[in-house]
């Protein structure tokens, strides 16, 4: 499909939703707001970080000296832990009670790392460490859903630059999970094949979009792209949820999140923000044969690393809206080194 070079709407089959591309607004003059860049070299381990090992954390526990990785229950969690839920209704003022558990994942115990800058053997074990989450909450009666991410950089919301992500587990379906659970059901009731898999051979056979890929993941711009330079990582082979993967498939998972993060940091030779998120079946006991597993990269910079994408005004009272097309952004992306730029 030839690409627009005029503002016009792409369809998002995942979600249903429609994002207006508007290429033009690039060449606008800048005077808004600009974000400090976050380049202070930070030490292997940060005696006043909560997350470094051995350091006491808020609520008063002290973590263990690990090696690799490290999971402990959130201090401060959003959810409650309990398989109660309380509902009150009166006319159209709805509330029910909402429990669940949050954990968070220490990625490394070297505080000045990120993610692009570990090795695929430290990011394998992280992938092992999720799959392993995944299991075990998913075994928990009352769990509906759970959502693994991971929020990078201050202006990203994240309270601490130790690598590290979370995992809310809760006791009913969130809303992007249950749209894409619907989605994807219809598509695959109807053609016996997944969106995500037919949506990637056509990605496959156009190539203007994909970033990169080894044999079982591909990383690429999606066609309906919000944010400006948003990935995905889809596998090349059918499954509903990361304990599906294999021991290939953790790897390989490992070297994909490795490529598109190192390209990232490399764009604009900073420690590159983003909220990221894994994309898999609920936990509800249902098969869900349509869910593809997917996992995707929200990141907010535009034009540098001191200018971000703002969802305001339009994006909050109509739809979401985008500036650079999603064949731009893969070009851009495409066209980096995978060797991190702090290696030369």
């Amino acid at each position: 499909m030839k690409a627009f070079d005029k503002p016009h709407k792409r369809y998002n089959p995942l979600t249903d939703e429609w994002v207006l591309v508007s290429p033009h607004r690039t060449k606008r003059p800048w005077q808004g707001k600009t974000e400090e860049v976050e380049e202070t070299r930070r030490p292997t381990h940060d005696p006043s970080c909560y997350l470094c090992a051995g350091n006491e954390r808020m609520g008063g526990q002290h973590n263990p000296m690990y090696e690799s990785t490290f999971v402990f229950q959130n201090d401060f969690a959003a959810l409650l832990e309990g398989n109660e839920q309380m509902e009150t209704s009166k006319g159209l003022l709805r509330m029910q009670e909402e429990t669940g558990l949050c954990k968070v994942i220490c990625f490394s115990p070297d505080h000045s790392l990120t993610m692009p800058e570990m090795t695929i053997e430290s990011l394998t074990e992280v992938v092992k460490v999720w799959k392993r989450e995944f299991e075990a909450l998913e075994q928990i009666s009352y769990i509906r859903n759970v959502q693994i991410f991971e929020n990078k950089g201050s202006i990203m919301g994240c309270s601490n630059p130790h690598p590290h992500g979370q995992i809310w587990a809760q006791s009913s379906v969130p809303n992007e999970i249950a749209r894409k659970t619907r989605t994807q059901q219809a598509y695959y009731v109807k053609h016996k094949r997944s969106l995500l898999e037919d949506y990637l051979e056509q990605e496959l056979e156009d190539g203007s979009r994909i970033i990169c890929r080894n044999e079982h993941f591909v990383g690429l711009i999606p066609f309906w792209a919000v944010w400006p330079y948003e990935t995905m990582i889809i596998p090349a082979r059918h499954f509903q949820a990361i304990t599906d993967m294999t021991i290939e498939e953790e790897v390989a998972f490992a070297d994909i999140l490795s490529k598109i993060t190192i390209r990232y940091d490399n764009l604009f030779k900073c420690s590159f923000p983003y909220s990221a998120g894994m994309q898999q079946r609920p936990t509800d006991g249902q098969s869900h044969e349509g869910w593809h597993f997917h996992y995707s990269f929200y990141p907010p910079l535009l034009r540098s690393a001191t200018v971000k994408k703002f969802m305001v005004g339009y994006e909050m009272f109509a739809n979401p809206q985008r500036d650079i097309t999603a064949e731009q952004a893969a070009e851009t992306l495409r066209s980096l080194s995978e060797k991190h730029y702090k290696n030369g």
